[in-house]
């Protein structure tokens, strides 16, 4: 499904600055991948780049056999919809309804409205806020404004669910909420998802697989089971104990 090889990214500020440096991971089609490391380590410069949000200095992100370095235009376009975003802020639109918000990136694809209203509701009642689409995002808790996200980034059918620390500003009680929606889509909807946090539980709760980063670097991957049950680098066994152990 995606693929990433050697994969850096260099900002350029005054000094050279190597954010990533060389990643390699393979996520499959179908799987839940979870993305885990400190702050500063890279993980939203990863996603960003995933995204194409940023351009990558060097290497190859591959979906579904296209390298979308090498794509432009129209083409790329249409590669870009097949991936997903939820933002850590949410990034929800508040001078508009739920309704404008899920349905902004079907404006943009010029869908005809009669189709956007039916994709719209499909999606609210998904993510379980029906009753809520002629409301403001400030008139919603910080669980709803996440559930909107998630709608809005499943408008334009996407494959792949790039999720950026999700959680991060839930109470536990909500973050398990979130954390069943996302297991729920990746079940009925068949999306690919990948999750970037620095939260173990979340890795541990939801994802088969994961990779741990560390100063810009994949230092340990593979089966979240294998990697957290059996850790090999310094940052993994860090990350465990921060937790609060296995």
């Amino acid at each position: 499904m995606i693929r990433i090889e050697h994969l850096s990214k260099i900002f350029q500020s005054g000094a050279e600055v190597a954010a990533l440096k060389d990643i390699s991971l393979h996520v499959h089609a179908g799987e839940i991948y979870g993305i885990i490391g400190m702050s500063g380590a890279g993980k939203s410069t990863l996603l960003r780049c995933i995204s194409l949000l940023e351009q990558p200095t060097s290497g190859s992100i591959i979906l579904d056999g296209h390298d979308m370095n090498t794509i432009r235009g129209k083409e790329l376009q249409q590669l870009r919809k097949q991936i997903g975003v939820i933002f850590q802020g949410y990034n929800l639109l508040m001078q508009k309804t739920i309704r404008k918000n899920v349905a902004f990136p079907l404006e943009l694809s010029k869908m005809p409205k009669a189709d956007i209203n039916k994709r719209v509701d499909e999606l609210l009642e998904i993510v379980g806020l029906s009753d809520k689409a002629e409301f403001y995002p400030s008139q919603l808790s910080g669980g709803q404004r996440q559930r909107v996200a998630i709608a809005r980034a499943l408008a334009n059918n996407p494959k792949v669910l790039l999720c950026d620390e999700p959680t991060s500003a839930l109470d536990p009680l909500t973050t398990r909420s979130i954390l069943d929606l996302l297991v729920d889509i990746n079940k009925k909807l068949g999306v690919t998802i990948i999750v970037i946090t620095h939260e173990l539980g979340v890795v541990r709760n939801i994802c088969q697989k994961v990779a741990v980063i560390d100063s810009g670097t994949i230092v340990e991957q593979g089966l979240t089971a294998d990697v957290m049950g059996n850790p090999q680098h310094e940052i993994t066994k860090l990350l465990i104990s921060t937790a609060g152990g296995r």
